[in-house]
């Protein structure tokens, strides 16, 4: 701001207007109008060593300043703002006077009285103590330094109150928070809430939530932060000796009148389909070796006598027996199976539902009931696959699956009854889209070895030379392929079906 030095002293304090023709002693209250001119007549008190500005009435452009001001104050006028800053010098009573150089007129007039007071040290220790706080005005008023304005934070108030405490009676304060204090907090919640639909706004030292939230966890964020955001309280003169009582802030300062959107309806789940390949090998080798050389001996012997003839004696005997087996046998066998079993199978799944493909055969058998009433009972032969696939996110392409297959197979049967064999398999992977993974696989090894068993039907060999060894070996082994392919829908891959089967809408 800039000031041009009229020396000139006063202290403006504008009460009403009078005409210039009338007394300068008359009620300073009154005001009157004489062929549209006005006069603005100001007492001002002010103090040696306290500087005062004062805002002036509208004036002409051309006025100049008359009066006996100058002998005990200074004055400087800023023009730009229309202000007059006065800096009383010596104690005393002056005039001033303001004139409209065109006619001469009178347009204001101000009655200085500056005094000297005591107090004027403590205007000044207490500036130098609060002269960095913006908003607060010090000056003497009915004998007493008094602290007047509005500050934006509550620490200043605090700081405020600390130092006119150290003058006791001499010093007095009227310093309030700004409105605009509040104001400035509600903007730097809105910035940290980040939520165009939610207001927030400062009414009576209150902060007020409203507009809407996505949910419940964003009402409530949004709660929290307004709360760090409040300040301090500061309990006022008044109030600390029960001259007024304010009412409870609620929910602590803070209003929370946000409503909750509804939830926006979920997405159809995606659908996954599911392509499971068993493949079983099946693997036999057998071999067999059997060297026998077992001569027997039938007793199928006779005597026979002879009497007369020539013969000395007279007596001739014969004994007669029959030998079997006595070529030697050599038996050798290599045999050589294989046998794989391939099937296929596929299902669509909702997104963390189960599915469940069953491939079974239902196996009769008889059986005899109660009372001895024959029946038929059915033994299940086949694969029984359970999947439960589910997605690990909205745009994640992997899919987690429990899995649990049974694998039945029959193997004999006994006394009518068939024999089945069971492998069961349980099991949790997780596999990308349209990729392939081998779950699981059992392998059984089954291995037999005979030696040197002696054939029933050999009866009283007179030699034995007999060796023999029979071996066989079976493996077999089962692997389930599964393929995981996500559908947006069911329908989703059915022109694949229909262009192979050539099927039209």
């Amino acid at each position: 701001m800039k000031y041009q030095l009229l020396t000139l002293s006063l202290l403006l304090s504008m009460s009403g207007y009078v005409r210039a023709e009338d007394d300068l002693s008359a009620d300073p209250s009154v005001s009157v109008e004489d062929s549209g001119a006005y006069r603005s007549r100001k007492f001002v008190s002010l103090t040696l060593g306290i500087e005062h500005d004062e805002k002036l009435p509208p004036i002409p452009e051309g006025v100049e300043f008359k009066g006996d001001f100058r002998r005990i104050v200074t004055a400087s006028f800023a023009k730009d703002l229309n202000v007059i800053r006065f800096a009383p010098k010596a104690e005393g009573f002056a005039t001033l006077t303001i004139h409209d150089k065109k006619n001469g007129k009178i347009v204001a007039e101000y009655r200085i009285d500056v005094k000297k007071s005591k107090l004027d040290k403590v205007v000044r220790e207490m500036r130098a103590l609060l002269g960095d706080i913006e908003g607060i005005n010090i000056k003497i008023v009915n004998n007493k330094v008094v602290v007047d304005g509005q500050i934006l934070l509550p620490k200043d108030l605090a700081r405020i109150y600390n130092v006119v405490q150290q003058f006791g009676d001499q010093a007095s304060s009227l310093v309030t928070l700004s409105p605009l204090a509040q104001k400035k907090i509600a903007e730097f919640i809105t910035r940290d809430i980040n939520n165009p639909e939610i207001e927030v706004r400062a009414v009576n030292d209150k902060i007020i939530l409203q507009g809407w939230a996505n949910s419940d966890d964003e009402k409530v964020r949004a709660e929290i932060i307004a709360k760090t955001y409040l300040p301090d309280i500061v309990i006022e003169a008044a109030e600390e000796k029960g001259v007024i009582k304010k009412r409870k802030p609620a929910n602590d300062g803070v209003i929370n009148l946000i409503q909750v959107k509804e939830a926006a309806p979920k997405p159809p789940s995606k659908m996954i389909q599911l392509v499971v390949h068993y493949v079983e090998l099946n693997k036999n080798y057998s071999k067999a070796f059997k060297f026998q050389f077992t001569p027997e001996l039938g007793d199928n012997s006779q005597l026979t006598v002879t009497g007369g003839g020539s013969t000395p004696g007279g007596i001739v005997s014969s004994i007669t027996g029959t030998v079997s087996n006595l070529l030697p046998k050599l038996n050798w066998a290599k045999q050589h199976g294989h046998a794989r079993v391939l099937e296929s199978t596929s299902l669509i799944v909702e997104d963390g539902k189960k599915g469940e493909i069953k491939q079974v055969t239902n196996q009769p058998y008889a059986v005899i009931g109660k009372d001895n009433v024959q029946g038929t009972a059915f033994a299940e032969v086949g694969i029984v696959s359970t999947i439960t696939p589910m997605l690990l996110g909205e745009k994640s392409g992997s899919v987690h699956m429990d899995l649990s297959f049974k694998v039945t197979s029959m193997v004999g049967r006994s006394g009518g009854a068939p024999i089945t064999s069971s492998n069961e398999m349980n099991s949790s992977v997780i596999v990308r889209d349209r990729q392939s993974a081998a779950v699981g696989g059992l392998i059984r090894n089954t291995a037999t070895t005979d030696y040197n068993k002696m054939p029933d039907n050999v009866k009283n060999p007179i030699i034995s030379l007999y060796a023999s060894k029979d071996f066989s070996k079976d493996q077999s082994q089962f692997v389930v392929f599964v393929t995981p392919v996500v559908k947006t829908s069911a329908s989703a891959g059915a022109e694949q079906i229909k262009k192979k089967f050539r099927l039209r809408d």
